[in-house]
Formats: C-alpha cells, structure tokens, sequence
C-alpha cells in the first residue's frame, strides 16, 4: 500500500515516488484503484478519510454539474450521524455504490459490444468486403485467366 504523508504546510509527499502530490494526483490513484494511506507525518495518524472527503469537496465544486450531493442529501447524512442508534449507512452506500459501478461497467460494455456490430459497422466492413473484391478483380484482369486462353478466337 502506497504511504501518502501529510505535512504541517499541508502538502502531501507521496513515498514511493519520493515528490509531492496534489489532491488531483490522489484522485488519479483512486481511479486506477491504486490502494494507498494517508497519515500525518509527524504523528503517523491516519487521515486518508479526510483526504478523500476533501477530494468529493473539490469535485463538488469544480463541475456544479456533475454534483454528486444534493443540499438535501448531506442534510440528510447529517441528520444521521444525530440518531441514537445510527444507521448501518455505511454498508449500505458501500454496497449500492458497488452495485451500481458494476452496472455502469456493464452496460459500458454491452454498449461498446452493440457499437462494434451497428448497422454503420456492418455497412462498413461490407463496403471494405466490397473494397477488396473489386480490387483483387482489377488486378486479375490485368493477368491472363486460364478459362480465357484465346481458344475458339479468330
């Protein structure tokens, strides 16, 4: 697991690469599922939870379309963390986020497996097919065809 160190001047120092790394740059191992920690370099106290809440933060703000949490939404969670006996949220959003990117994945996939067999992608390799043919028969005819050896000529 890659050790990600957050200094006092809150930057953060990636240990394996030995340089310092952005909020963006951690975002980018989250996407390629790079497993990494992120903890206090003079404590050694686990932060990574509030780097990757600061990195939900920073793409909230930086496309206020694409936005992930409503206003309503984190009133809810806040709402939550209030109960007396606190729901298991956690598993459950673990769970169904889970789900959903392997739906996500799949239907990516279905839909790159339709694209490939479209009716423009079969017009296309019959148009090639097509291609082929008349060239291998330009360049035949150019050559002597057993079956037309001059007999029967005058």
């Amino acid at each position: 697991m890659r050790v990600i160190r957050k200094y006092a001047n809150r930057r953060l120092y990636d240990t394996e690469q030995s340089r310092y790394v952005t909020l963006e740059d951690l975002r980018g191992l989250i996407i390629d599922e790079v497993p990494f920690r992120v903890e206090d370099a003079k404590s050694g106290e686990d932060l990574t939870r509030t780097i990757l809440l600061s990195i939900i933060i920073e793409q909230e703000q930086a496309d206020g379309d694409a936005q992930v949490f409503s206003n309503d939404l984190l009133a809810q969670f806040i709402r939550v963390y209030d109960m007396a006996q606190p729901l298991p949220l956690s598993r459950y959003l673990e769970q169904g986020t889970q789900l959903m990117l392997e739906q996500q994945h799949r239907m990516q996939d279905q839909w790159q497996q339709a694209m490939r067999h479209s009716p423009m992608e079969l017009m296309r390799e019959m148009a090639e097919e097509n291609m082929k043919f008349w060239q291998k028969t330009i360049n035949q005819a150019g050559t002597p065809n057993d079956d037309d050896s001059g007999k029967g000529k005058p």
